[in-house]
Parts: structure tokens; sequence; C-alpha cells
């Protein structure tokens, strides 16, 4: 029994969901996000979708959950959007940006320079005696959430001394220094 497949989507008001053979297109004041599904159906009624599966199959129950949520992940989009911040966290650790291109400096020896998708918002911040932030806002989670994986790839906080590059609000796990 899936209980976040049984439950069903709140459309809210300004958003359009329409469903065609196996393909949900989510229209809203954000922008517009589609996505296909499989082994199980999906209605829209009375300001509401339910996702639905025929049978117990083991196929169907583990899709069951997986497509109501990014369903609600469309709609939430659409409607307010998703945005993720990184901070750097090192001596010397800079971001910049012009227009779509994310130019970050990590201790290299040369910066990283990024282009970023055109439905990604991008919006560095570097105040004196902090860390600089990046900040990443779209209507589409996964993307959003590939851009800021990949950006945290290149310096990944190390646990020594938390330097690298994480998202806010990260918890690290700290180890302990060599015991002299």
């Amino acid at each position: 029994m899936s209980r976040i497949g049984n439950n069903p989507v709140v459309i809210p008001a300004g958003v359009t969901v329409e469903v065609n053979d196996n393909v949900v297109t989510v229209k809203g004041k954000l922008g517009e996000l589609t996505q296909e599904f499989s082994a199980v159906s999906v209605k829209v009624e009375e300001g509401n979708v339910i996702v639905e599966r025929s049978s117990e199959k083991k196929e169907e129950k583990a899709k069951h959950g997986l497509y109501r949520s990014l369903i609600n992940n469309m709609i939430e989009g659409v409607s307010k959007g998703w945005t993720k911040s990184l901070e750097l966290v090192g001596v010397g650790y800079r971001a910049s940006h012009q227009g779509q291109r994310l130019d970050i400096a990590l201790g290299f020896s040369h910066n990283i320079v990024i282009d970023v998708a055109p439905e990604v918002t991008v919006e560095t911040v570097s105040d004196k005696g902090k860390n600089p932030i990046i900040k990443l806002t779209s209507h589409d989670k996964q993307l959003v959430g590939q851009i800021a994986a990949k950006i945290r790839g290149f310096r990944p906080p190390e646990p020594y001394k938390g330097k690298g590059v994480k998202f806010v609000g990260e918890e690290l796990r700290r180890k302990a220094g060599k015991s002299a």
C-alpha cells in the first residue's frame, strides 16, 4: 500500500493540468513542465490529480508513489518555484555571474566556468566577512538539484575543516584531527 500515492494532489489557482495518453503537462505562471508515466493511470477530478494503479504488481506499486511525487513537484514548481542555495566555505573561494555564466574560484589553478541552463536563474551573494553564496532558482526541481549537485561535486566539503561547497543548512559530520 502506497501512502504517498493514495493522497490526491491539489491543483492551486492559476495552474492547469492536462493528461494526454501517457504524458502529464502542467502549466503555471512560472513555466510549463511535462512528464511521461507508465504502469499507473492519472486522472484530473474536481481540482485534484489522482494517481491510481490497476493491480498489485511490483512495478505498479513502485511507480505509484513516484509519479504522484513527481506531479506534486511539478505543480509546486510552476506555482511557487524551487530554490537551492550553496555556500562556498574556504579562504579565497569566490563566485560571480554574468547572465547564465557562473564563474567559481575553488582553489584550483583555473576558475571553473559553468554555463547554466536558461530555465535556471543564477544569483551570487558576496558579503564582506561572510562566505559567498550561490542561489539557483527554477520551476524544475530536478534541473535545480542536478546543477547544484554538479557545482557541489567540484569541491565537496571535507570532514576535518569543513572546507568546500556545501548546501546552506547542511550539517556536516566532522572528524577529530590527529591527536598528538
